[in-house]
């Protein structure tokens, strides 16, 4: 399967490049990137091709691509690679705006091409096992759920509410909204959150909590903030307390993994030995393309969790609990 990359404005891409290069049925033959210096350096690095223009890329026979620009860029990268009948990975938030959001989604299934969000995290051992444990009843009725995606702060182009789309609330508020989302089968019905710039100068905010009550009464906090230090030994967290009638689960996704204590670049770091969530997001994305059929995590999925971002910011502006007010998909 010949796939392409849009973008290497987000960290993940070259991640997603390395898996994709390891698949034994892919294969990545080319990158596209408005920033040509790091479009050239890695395509040097992925041993393909670079591409200046979009308009060349798109014409290559490319079955799937992933888009990983700046998060104001989705909008028309997607649209322009669905009219192309490419079929899509997107990179999360799926875009700045409920209406780009649903013009994406729209355009997709007009174009018969798949779009899959990436939600990395719903494949992660420890978080399926959690999603058997509760399917099993084996905590009863879920009543309420304590979530937490801390990260260090990213800099650059996220910060910048122009092509980001906002701070903290957006970068984090998905994952773990997503999982909720995914493990309950439920859907958000209020929100109230609080949010704030507390850790560094900049112009979004870094910090915030994040209320929730979904349709069925369960309740749910998120703390998305960038509170980790640049010391820190990873990137970040996603962490669960999920109460239940009959018990309560937690966990941590990034729990499993070994402290490596680096005296020559004199820095620790955590190495992860559980099946690598990204990998495992790849190979689901490929399989799809190649089977044909939904994907685990659709463009549907990606609204209903930026549904919650902007009703976030719009309590934290408004300082009340506001509606979800839902956006119907024909």
């Amino acid at each position: 399967m010949k796939v392409g990359i849009i973008s290497f404005a987000h960290m993940h891409a070259q991640s997603y490049a390395f898996h994709l290069i390891k698949h034994p049925e892919a294969e990545l033959i080319a990158i596209w990137d408005d920033d040509q210096d790091r479009g050239n350096e890695m395509a040097e690095k992925f041993h393909c091709s670079f591409y200046s223009t979009l308009e060349s890329f798109l014409k290559l026979d490319l079955q799937a691509v992933i888009i990983c620009s700046e998060n104001s860029n989705h909008k028309n990268h997607v649209i322009a690679a669905a009219k192309a009948k490419k079929h899509i990975l997107c990179e999360k938030p799926i875009a700045t705006s409920v209406e780009d959001a649903l013009e994406m989604i729209q355009t997709c299934q007009k174009e018969g091409v798949i779009l899959q969000i990436a939600y990395p995290v719903r494949f992660a051992p420890s978080i399926r096992k959690v999603k058997d444990l509760i399917d099993s009843g084996a905590i009863g009725d879920v009543i309420a759920i304590n979530g937490t995606n801390h990260g260090q702060m990213p800099g650059g182009w996220f910060i910048d509410e122009r092509l980001s789309g906002g701070g903290a609330a957006t970068d984090h508020i998905v994952h773990v909204m997503d999982l909720i989302r995914w493990m309950l089968q439920d859907e958000v019905k209020t929100v109230y959150a609080e949010l704030d710039t507390r850790f560094y100068d900049i112009a979004v905010e870094d910090c915030g909590i994040v209320l929730l009550e979904l349709e069925s009464g369960v309740k749910a906090t998120i703390d998305p903030s960038w509170s980790r230090p640049k010391t820190f030994p990873t990137w970040g967290d996603v962490t669960m307390t999920i109460i239940g009638t009959k018990g309560t689960l937690t966990v941590d996704a990034f729990k499993q993994h070994t402290v490596y204590y680096n005296d020559k670049d004199m820095k620790i770091s955590h190495l992860p030995w559980a099946n690598d969530m990204d990998e495992e997001l790849i190979n689901d994305f490929l399989e799809c393309v190649k089977e044909k059929r939904p994907p685990f995590i659709t463009g549907v999925d990606g609204l209903r969790t930026l549904e919650v971002v902007k009703a976030a910011y719009q309590s934290n502006e408004l300082k009340k609990p506001v509606m979800i007010n839902r956006v119907e998909i024909d």
